[in-house]
């Protein structure tokens, strides 16, 4: 219903509507604005300083119009070449176009590191440590090597670990569908 009221409404409003244009362009004085009463009194004030303001404005003011007419503009269009002031600057454009190198962690790693700090490879090289031998690489030989706080590297060991490869057993899966099956064989059994 709502699209059908919007276009009888549209059509309401475009009907005869250059018949009126053309009627409100034939007047002789347009109908002005209605003015708001701050700007009202704005001229009310500006009236009582300067009673003739309204011929002044209604007249040329012929010395302001003769100062207009000695104004002129003048262009020149200029073309620049864009090229030739490449070649002349210092800088010079790269040789090489290839793309610049991925970093293995996907930042370039600082070529030295702080005491108390170690770099993303240095973490997964001792954490893979310590996962593979536990006994030869433990917290206390890792925070001596890396020089890092034993309570540092016992929350890194703890909340961070190495990805595993887990290859299930294709039997495995058949074996617990099948000793599921025989469970509900069972339970059905026992409830008939």
């Amino acid at each position: 219903m709502g699209k059908v009221m919007s276009m009888v409404a549209r059509k309401v409003n475009r009907f005869n509507v250059e018949n009126r244009a053309h009627r409100i362009l034939e007047r002789d004085k347009p109908v002005p604005a209605p003015k708001y009463e701050s700007n009202i009194q704005d001229m009310q004030r500006a009236l009582e300083l300067d009673p003739k303001l309204v011929e002044k404005l209604n007249m040329k003011n012929q010395a302001l119009d003769d100062r207009l007419k000695s104004v002129y503009v003048t262009s020149e269009d200029k073309f620049i070449d864009y090229a030739a002031q490449r070649t002349d600057s210092s800088k010079s454009l790269p040789l090489s176009r290839k793309t610049p190198q991925d970093f293995e962690y996907g930042y370039r790693e600082p070529p030295t590191v702080r005491p108390g700090r170690c770099t993303l490879r240095q973490a997964m090289q001792f954490i893979t440590d310590h996962q593979s031998d536990p006994d030869l690489w433990t917290k206390q030989r890792i925070a001596s090597d890396y020089k890092l706080k034993q309570e540092v590297v016992e929350n890194i060991l703890h909340y961070f670990k190495s990805f595993n490869v887990y290859i299930p057993d294709r039997g495995q899966k058949e074996r617990i569908l099948s000793q599921a099956s025989k469970k509900l064989i069972e339970n059905k059994g026992k409830e008939e």
